[in-house]
């Protein structure tokens, strides 16, 4: 039927809305080159993972990291290929949204829009929380270089749930344990915020409504002040491993007391899988600008696959840097402050032992002034992801699948700029609650589900459309996208149980409003009533089809940690699927 939830939306009709004429493609500016599209994606790729989540995966995975960076820029590079093809045939904004849009249909672009929100807002704040981190490191060591009082107050450098959870499990480090004791209260709410993660998304956001020419600027500079520090340090931290006999830090000894690359084995390389996997998602931001870059066909591809490439040599060689000047397990100790801000961790390292046997930074200015560089880096993934954010809800808008206000455009500045301004909002008021592993294991699942239906996309679009002109074709085709699916599955499978419940919560509030207002007003709906248009059953199966699996999982998760643990997130998800399935059961039943 014309007015389905799997209608598909014509190529023809979605390049004439991208077209050049700023009137048709909504006002947009196409200013962007190759070089910039390149840069930015290595804005939003070289920095999350190396600067941040990389603690984590050092932590866990040993020297062995290495083997994983490995296996994800593989999967990746699957998933690239077919990004490729798709960003030169529908060269609009929008990314893997409009793509599904054109190969699977409305309800499938639905789900794979709210993906890719969860993908970029939530990672945005896990990038906020550590730059904030580095920023307070940075303000005590400078107050301490001038002997003047330089201190953010724990209370406003911390996550409220970070500090709350590790108070009641009785994990908190010294610093949570300040901000609980020491944070006002109002109201009986003690006043934890993480103020300069706030400050930042304030800023940059600004920066992004301001205009397109304005933040690529930025995020150049940016990015060759990014690309030398991590030269720097992978330059002056492999000379300080050789010179100084660290190498034996590449095999370092497990908790049985043998020496091994891996210490916690292949299932520890494993475990960190969405900390590095969360660094990679920058060239799926690349592809959100199509509607603003100069000849897309040809740029498109170019800027998606020479990121990607850049960035896993570099994350190669850095992270191996990184387990060498230090032990693996000096990257998760005391200060949770250390886990997402390693490199800090690792430069303070660069140096050599005392008397004492403490080690002292051979280049103390060097260190300051690479972590001034690091916090500018980070200020620039913060840029792309928040500008991939605000272009897939514009995308989403301009269908009909959301209000009109996400798809208006500033008369002057011509960005979407009421859309940045609500995404401000929703950014910082995680920021300030949600603590930093939950929102960087979200990003990661949410970016892996989009990625499975980018390379499914591949498969069906050379199917149905085979003749529709390309100006970059995915090579090995099914080979390609097939090894994408199962390598992101893969990945998948390893993540927690809880962020496995955190995606289904958030898909079926995705499918609520979807069934609530997209389906309404959509476009292609051709003012036919939600209740009205066909395929509706299939979203209400598929609902409560989420919801029992919402419940599978729930008691899942609690049979791994254990039934005596805390059983809040089992509660939720049994009540949350409970009340969906009998919504749904009860529409089904009065159609």
């Amino acid at each position: 039927m014309s007015n389905s939830l799997f209608r598909t939306k014509k190529i023809a009709n979605i390049l004439a809305e991208g077209s050049d004429d700023p009137h048709a493609s909504g006002g947009l500016k196409r200013v962007l080159t190759v070089r910039d599209l390149t840069f930015f994606g290595i804005a939003a790729i070289l920095g999350a993972g190396s600067f941040s989540s990389l603690g984590y995966a050092v932590f866990h995975g040993g020297p062995g990291v290495v083997v994983l960076f490995v296996i994800t820029g593989i999967a990746c590079a699957f998933t690239a290929l077919c990004y490729s093809e798709f960003a030169s045939r529908i060269p609009v904004a929008g990314s893997a949204y409009t793509y599904a849009y054109a190969s699977f249909g409305e309800l499938f672009a639905w789900v794979i829009g709210w993906a890719l929100i969860m993908e970029y807002s939530i990672g945005n704040i896990y990038v906020a929380y550590s730059w904030s981190d580095y920023f307070t490191s940075f303000i005590d060591k400078l107050g301490q270089g001038l002997h003047i009082n330089l201190h953010i107050p724990e209370y406003f450098s911390t996550s409220y749930m970070e500090a709350k959870h590790a108070i009641e499990r009785g994990s908190a480090n010294a610093d949570e344990i300040a901000a609980w004791n020491n944070a006002p209260v109002v109201g009986g709410l003690r006043m934890i915020l993480d103020i300069p993660a706030l400050v930042i998304n304030f800023l940059i956001t600004y920066l992004v409504f301001r205009g397109i020419k304005e933040s690529r600027n930025f995020s150049n500079v940016m990015v060759v002040l990014k690309i030398a520090v991590v030269a720097l340090i992978i330059i002056v931290g492999g000379y300080l491993v050789f010179s100084n006999g660290l190498t034996a830090n590449w095999l370092p000894q497990n908790d049985e007391g043998t020496r091994s690359f891996m210490p916690n084995g292949f299932g520890g390389v494993m475990l960190a899988v969405s900390s590095v996997f969360f660094a990679y998602i920058g060239f799926d931001a690349v592809s959100t600008a199509a509607q603003e870059t100069k000849n897309p066909k040809r740029n498109m591809p170019i800027g998606i696959l020479g990121s990607l490439a850049i960035c896993t040599v570099l994350y190669l060689l850095f992270a191996h840097v990184m387990t060498g000047v230090a032990n693996y397990k000096t990257f998760l100790g005391t200060d949770s402050k250390d886990a997402i801000a390693p490199v800090y961790v690792a430069i303070e390292h660069m140096g050599s032992p005392n008397a004492s046997g403490v080690i002292q930074p051979d280049y103390p200015w060097l260190n300051r002034a690479i972590v001034v560089a690091i916090l500018g880096g980070y200020a620039s993934v913060i840029l792309v992801m928040l500008m991939g954010q605000s272009r897939v809800f514009y995308s989403m808008s301009k269908d009909g699948l959301l209000p009109k206000v996400f798809s208006s455009v500033h008369p002057k500045f011509r960005t979407p700029a009421k859309n940045n301004m609500m995404f401000m909002v929703f950014v910082s008021l995680f920021a300030a609650f949600v603590p930093a592993r939950v929102v960087g294991e979200m990003t990661s699942i949410g970016t892996l589900f989009a990625f499975i239906l980018v390379c499914i996309g591949i498969l069906v679009m050379r199917k149905k459309m085979p003749n529709v002109p390309r100006g970059f074709k995915t090579p090995l085709v099914p080979i390609v996208p097939v090894l994408g699916i199962i390598t992101c599955l893969f990945m998948m499978v390893f993540l927690p149980m809880d962020t496995w419940i955190r995606l289904l919560v958030w898909m079926l509030i995705g499918l609520d409003i979807y069934l609530v207002y997209g389906a309404k007003h959509s476009h292609l709906g051709d003012g036919t009533d939600a209740d009205g248009r066909s395929g509706m059953n299939v979203a209400r199966y598929t609902g409560i089809g989420l919801s029992v699996l919402l419940i599978i999982v729930g008691f899942l998760h609690q049979n791994t940690v254990g039934y005596d643990a805390d059983r809040t997130l089992l509660y939720i998800s049994l009540i949350f699927a409970l009340v969906h399935a009998v919504i749904y059961g009860m529409k089904l039943a009065k159609k």
